[in-house]
């Protein structure tokens, strides 16, 4: 999902920046101090995560865990996406720093999404059967608009990359099931021993 540098334009570049900004600045208005330890064990395990890759053209398809963090962060999965994502960067050489804003809007988007499409049937009240498919399905489909996203970034640039971007999205189908498995399993582990989490104590 990384896209490497020296691949688009400048015009996509200072747009994906100011975007991911934009997204930051409401994650860390509505951050609170006792959350930073939250935040930072989500964003080491979404650095893990994705350190495992394989290049895809400009690209690389791996594990995000960008359903989870929106489950439980909401906006502010852009700052701890950030985060991570600056630290591949810099120490893995993973995208870039010049690709760090559109890399970030990219992978952040779709976790927010999810998170107003799904957050509401991962609470203590709702039933397993339900529990467990929204949760599943934020896993899917966080990873699906992240592809989307990336792959239509790819898109501005050119015609030309059109089938890497196609290439992009289609490489990512077997991820988005195992994304929906793990956050899933996830949810349900976090159901049973921090419940409070799911319940919005982040967002």
């Amino acid at each position: 999902m990384h896209i490497s540098e020296g691949v688009l334009s400048p015009a996509i570049l200072t747009g994906g920046a100011v975007l991911a900004a934009t997204g930051v600045g409401i994650g860390l208005k509505s951050m609170d101090y006792e959350e930073i330890p939250y935040l930072g064990i989500l964003t080491a395990s979404f650095f893990v995560a994705s350190l495992i890759h394989l290049p895809v053209g400009p690209s690389s398809v791996h594990l995000i865990l960008n359903g989870m963090l929106g489950l439980i962060l909401g906006w502010k999965a852009f700052p701890a996406i950030l985060v991570g994502l600056a630290l591949q960067a810099l120490l893995f050489q993973f995208g870039g720093i010049t690709t760090l804003g559109i890399n970030t809007f990219n992978m952040a988007l779709p976790a927010v999404t999810c998170y107003y499409l799904f957050g509401w049937g991962v609470k203590k009240s709702s039933g397993r059967p339900v529990f467990i498919i929204t949760a599943f399905a934020a896993g899917c489909c966080a990873v699906l608009f992240a592809g989307i996203l990336a792959g239509f970034s790819l898109y501005l640039n050119g015609d030309a990359f059109l089938p890497v971007a196609k290439l992009l999205v289609a490489a990512h189908l077997p991820v988005m099931l195992i994304e929906g498995i793990l956050t899933a399993t996830c949810a349900l582990f976090l159901r049973k021993v921090r419940p409070d989490i799911l319940e919005g104590y982040c967002v």
